[in-house]
């Protein structure tokens, strides 16, 4: 870490705890967040595409300004905005970055970038999630415009989404074969959101299932190569679950440190909670592979920047972080004890919406199969 990273640091955090974690009670209260206003706010302060380059509208940094801020916005009071942010940054945007053409960027990505459109991925389907070579929806061509039908499911931040990176067939080819990505903008006619989601946590990330009736875009919408989607979308998935590594950092440590205090001014049997050996050791074991574990994405970060593939490295980051928050989470709630079940308190928020960690972005499961084969363990 430079000096420059840790007053982009310091910043940040100043941000978060003065402009942002004000805020979160009014947007869990309302199941919503106003994206436009945060990230045009963010961009203007030079937080949105750190490392996008500067000719598309980003910031030209290197990657361990993404993994501060990520571990930053991990701070939050809820991981509503952590995930939208990531979204934004880490999971839409990518593939037109590396792929996209000239036109594609001055008309999606550098407006992204300013917070001036907000972006949203559409991969999984209702039947298709972790699976992604059993997606259905079509994309058939019909001169130079794509028509488009099918549905998609758990689409974050799809009721805001000026457009959306389209994962979607292209060819009756079968498999991980003839799929292609379609910059699909979301005031097309043929394009509605079914319905918002009711989910368990994240409640005020707004997520969505999106139809797709005879939508019409121009082929020239198609991110690089027709019928490379899958091949582009397997790269994308990489940054998307290094940002998930990332923010689970940020988002472990405030736990502790908040658990911690609290336990310090908890009194029970005469004595505070935090004088308990046994408390003590279960948070020293916590923090010390939570510190592992930010190692380890510090060097996935010098590696990407550097260009060596970090397919293996970000899959491990996302499988240890996301079973390491849930243990996180459920050991501050049970040292908080009634207190911790409540709704009133952080405790509540943070088990609910971290139990994602897990599942979104490749379950753990995936993540086990994508090592095995990786690793030849596969038969």
């Amino acid at each position: 870490m430079t000096s420059e990273h840790e007053a982009f640091r310091a910043m940040v955090r100043d941000y978060v705890e003065r402009e942002i974690n004000p805020r979160v009670p009014e947007w869990e209260a309302a199941e919503m967040m106003p994206l436009h206003e945060i990230f045009a706010d963010m961009a203007r302060l030079g937080m949105i595409g750190l490392d996008y380059d500067e000719a598309d509208g980003g910031q030209g940094a290197d990657q361990m300004f993404t993994v501060i801020l990520g571990e930053e916005f991990g701070r939050c009071d809820h991981g509503s905005l952590p995930m939208a942010l990531g979204v934004q940054v880490d999971m839409a945007t990518p593939s037109l970055a590396r792929f996209g053409t000239a036109e594609q960027k001055r008309r999606f990505l550098t407006p992204a970038l300013r917070g001036e459109m907000v972006a949203a991925i559409a991969v999984s389907e209702p039947d298709a999630g972790s699976d992604v070579a059993n997606i259905r929806t079509r994309a058939v061509r019909d001169g130079d415009e794509w028509v488009i039908n099918g549905s998609k499911m758990w689409i974050t931040n799809s009721l805001q989404a000026d457009w959306l990176c389209l994962l979607a067939r292209t060819s009756d080819e079968g498999g991980y074969a003839g799929m292609s990505q379609i910059i699909v903008p979301t005031a097309t006619p043929g394009f509605s959101v079914s319905k918002k989601l009711d989910k368990l946590g994240m409640r005020a990330s707004d997520t969505a299932l999106l139809d797709f009736t005879d939508c019409r875009v121009p082929v020239a919408n198609t991110i690089g190569e027709i019928g490379r989607g899958f091949h582009q979308q397997m790269a994308q998935f990489v940054v998307e679950r290094m940002w998930a590594a990332y923010t689970s950092v940020g988002a472990c440590e405030r736990a502790l440190e908040r658990t911690a205090e609290f336990l310090r001014d908890r009194h029970a049997f005469g004595e505070p909670l935090l004088s308990k050996q046994y408390i003590q050791f279960s948070l020293a074991e916590l923090s010390a592979e939570l510190d592992l574990l930010r190692v380890y994405n510090m060097s996935i970060a010098e590696d990407h920047d550097r260009g060596i593939d970090t397919t293996r490295r970000a899959t491990i980051a996302k499988l240890t972080a996301g079973r390491l928050i849930r243990r996180v989470g459920d050991t501050c709630l049970q040292f908080h004890g009634g207190m911790g079940y409540v709704e009133e308190n952080w405790t509540a928020r943070f088990y609910r919406d971290n139990r994602i960690a897990s599942i979104g972005g490749g379950a753990d499961e995936v993540m086990l199969q994508v090592l095995a084969r990786l690793d030849g363990f596969a038969a």
